[in-house]
Parts: C-alpha cells; structure tokens; sequence
C-alpha cells in the first residue's frame, strides 16, 4: 500500500513567462510559495450568467468558499487546455471546447500557511446541460448574474477565492464584449 505521500500529485514549477522549471509535489510548492502552472475554467450559460461552485470544505485551503466554474493544475507533459477540459469533465460532470482568454500572474497567503503563487491560465466555454459535481471536489453550485458577483465581491469579498477576486475583473472585461 503506498503512503499519500507516495502518491502526490505533481505540478509543473515555472517562472514568470509560463517557462517550465521542472515539477515538485503540489503541497511544497504551496508550503514554500513556489510559482507553479495552473487554470481557471469560467463557464456561462447562453443568458452570460457564470456557473460557480462552491469548494468541498475539506479542501486544503479555501474549502468552502465560491469560486469559478473550475480550477486546477495541468499534470507534467499534460497540455494546459486539456488538462482544463478533463478537470472540467472530473469536477462538474460534463466536457466542453474551452477557449483560453488571458493569463495572470497572481499570488495568495493563507490562513493555514499555504500559499497559492500561480501562474494562471483562464478559460471560456458556454454550457446549458446537465451538471454532475463530483461532491469530493464540490459543495454546491449556482448560475449568477455578472451584476450580482460584481456587487458581492466587493461588499462580501470574504465569500471567494482569492484568484477569482483577481481574475473577476478581467473577465468580466471579456464577458462585456461577448455578452453586452
């Protein structure tokens, strides 16, 4: 039987231009604020509401708190928007052509001493079908309008993730070109 440390997932280290620097395991890099690959998936229905979730509350930081439709880590060799399109598949249930928008660098001290040093890839899709959440991953989820997250983040800012607050004003920048 191998020991969870055995089995740990790894990330790919990179510098500030997305270069690959090689992999560590995905709790040092957020023990030692390393700057590692990862992605954010923001899925809207066909009225440009965003599908969010709502984190599992034993995730290792940020458990509970509402955050885009999806994020994760691509895995070493894994490219980036497919690792986006699967982890949509493994967190919500369904697979959709996703469209990468912009990338931010961004970095997140937490309560619990990890910290979230990310460079982040950010994605589209539109989607109107069934969803499935994968509940180890997963609380809830809801559609909500761009007006209300805008209101909500700033007077209740505690309720996100941190990249979704960083993220939030850059794509809904995008939205108003695809939507409005």
């Amino acid at each position: 039987m191998q020991s969870a440390t055995m089995i740990e997932e790894e990330v790919i280290l990179v510098d500030e231009q997305d270069k690959e620097l090689g992999t560590a395991g995905k709790m040092e890099v957020h023990e030692k604020a390393l700057l590692h690959r990862a992605f954010s998936v923001f899925v809207f229905n066909k009225k440009g509401e965003l599908l969010l979730q709502q984190r599992a509350l034993h995730k290792y930081h940020s458990g509970g708190l509402w955050t885009n439709t999806c994020c994760s880590h691509p895995r070493p060799a894994e490219d980036t928007q497919a690792a986006a399109e699967r982890r949509l598949q493994e967190e919500m249930g369904f697979h959709l052509p996703l469209q990468k928008v912009f990338d931010f660098v961004y970095k997140a001290d937490f309560d619990n001493g990890l910290t979230e040093y990310e460079f982040d890839h950010v994605f589209v899709g539109e989607y109107e079908g069934t969803i499935d959440i994968n509940e180890d991953e997963v609380l809830d989820y809801a559609y909500r309008p761009m007006s209300y997250l805008a209101e909500t983040i700033g007077s209740m800012p505690e309720i996100y993730t941190a990249w979704f607050r960083v993220a939030f004003p850059r794509i809904e920048e995008w939205w108003r070109g695809k939507y409005k």
